[in-house]
């Protein structure tokens, strides 16, 4: 089954509260007949658009293919969180690529946040982009974690964006009976993730980019230049670009071994009113300490958008609001009657070490992808990246590729399973808090 049609219809946003609220934009026409360009770009979320925008505003002819609609896929429906760092930890980075790299790759990640904001400001995209994200500790011990990961950041870093907070200071934040402390991160930001998306198209739009919606790619051949086939048409093109993520559909064998696409989901609220005050009292967005991390922050309207649960097969669960009120209740208790007014999934992709897979697959093709929770900044970059890669400044892509990137065990026929098994004991430690 292709994950691009095996829960949403052909044409259609998702029914959430992105969607709702969102800056429509008028849709792109298919793609019909044979096309020639400098650069196809494969895939209209996040890094597609990036890359697009960034490969025109430098001068060359892009052609920008999409399945369904930009911003359909993960880049329209996560939590829009514009996390610090990469995915990994920096300590964790340091053992995996050493002192060198890790030092590099927190360099890019302070650069990937410093690109979505000055793209949001030099764009007026506007898409309610705020500073602050909070990472929460359910025990004394995760507090005191936290707080020395806060202490390594601004000891080899330098990065002194992060206030402490201790039990009383958490709760003075955040009044959920679940947290003991933890840190907020004032360098991170939170914003609308369909809207900065549809901000990115504009932009790419206006500075040449040729779209083209509803075009699904069934087949590149590759050579010098790369045929790029859809249902209807193709794209000649010197270089392309494969950008799908968790909607790769087969493309690439070797993108496909490394990056596993898995499903998420987040509930909306009805507005909360006084009420938002019992849940969080900064403009702040929250993820916790959880292997499988709660997330959350306010809508513009004072709903609480909350994010938990995971799947691992093709098909969303039939009642994805109950499935997320769980974890809901667990951190706010007094929202048990609640009522919620959006429910919806997405899917996003991730890899064996929750790093990025940047790849160079081919001397004319550039994949990335695999983003595990934290692509609103990294893969707004990595689409910058593979344009500066394509007009040969390699040195960020180049940094971002030499990170191990192993393939998930068993092939693609048993990653899945093996990934529900292990993901049901990281859930059974959560649970045990242990």
């Amino acid at each position: 089954m292709n994950l691009l049609h095996a829960n949403d219809r052909q044409g259609e946003y998702p029914a959430s509260w992105y969607t709702a609220t969102a800056t429509a934009l008028d849709p792109f026409p298919p793609l019909r007949g044979e096309t020639r360009a400098d650069v196809c770009v494969i895939g209209g979320g996040y890094t597609g658009l990036s890359a697009a925008l960034h490969l025109a505003e430098a001068g060359l002819d892009v052609v920008l293919l999409e399945a369904q609609r930009v911003g359909f896929g993960a880049s329209g429906r996560n939590g829009g969180q514009l996390g610090s760092g990469q995915r990994m930890t920096q300590d964790g980075l340091e053992k995996l690529a050493g002192d060198a790299d890790a030092a590099r790759l927190w360099d890019l990640a302070e650069d990937a946040k410093t690109l979505v904001k000055s793209l949001v400001a030099r764009h007026r995209i506007a898409c309610d982009l705020k500073p602050g994200v909070a990472w929460t500790g359910f025990s004394a011990r995760e507090t005191v974690d936290l707080h020395r990961y806060a202490g390594h950041l601004a000891d080899r870093y330098g990065y002194d964006r992060i206030e402490l907070l201790d039990r009383d200071a958490m709760q003075a934040l955040c009044p959920s009976p679940a947290y003991a402390g933890g840190i907020l991160d004032m360098g991170a930001g939170h914003l609308h993730p369909l809207n900065f998306a549809l901000g990115l198209a504009r932009a790419a739009r206006d500075a040449g980019v040729r779209i083209f919606e509803g075009a699904e790619v069934h087949h590149i051949a590759r050579g010098q230049p790369l045929v790029i086939q859809t249902g209807q048409g193709r794209v000649v093109a010197d270089h392309a670009i494969l950008a799908c993520n968790g909607y790769m559909s087969g493309l690439d064998r070797a993108v496909a071994a490394r990056v596993m696409p898995i499903n998420n989901f987040i509930a909306a609220t009805e507005p909360l009113g006084s009420e938002v005050a019992r849940v969080l009292t900064r403009d702040v967005a929250v993820a916790d300490s959880k292997f499988v991390v709660n997330y959350f922050r306010l809508s513009a309207d004072g709903r609480l958008l909350f994010g938990g649960g995971e799947s691992y097969g093709y098909r969303f669960p039939s009642d994805i609001a109950a499935l997320v009120r769980k974890p809901m209740t667990e951190i706010f208790p007094h929202l048990r009657e609640a009522r919620i007014d959006y429910a919806w999934g997405g899917t996003l992709a991730i890899t064996m070490k929750r790093m990025p897979y940047l790849a160079r697959l081919g001397p004319n093709l550039l994949s990335a992808s695999g983003y595990s929770g934290h692509g609103v900044g990294t893969a707004t970059h990595a689409g910058q990246l593979m344009a500066l890669a394509i007009q040969g400044e390699t040195d960020g892509f180049d940094t971002m590729a030499r990170i191990p990137a192993p393939p998930f065990p068993g092939g693609a026929a048993m990653r899945t399973p093996l990934l529900a098994l292990a993901m049901t004991w990281f859930s059974l430690r959560d649970r045990l808090g242990i």
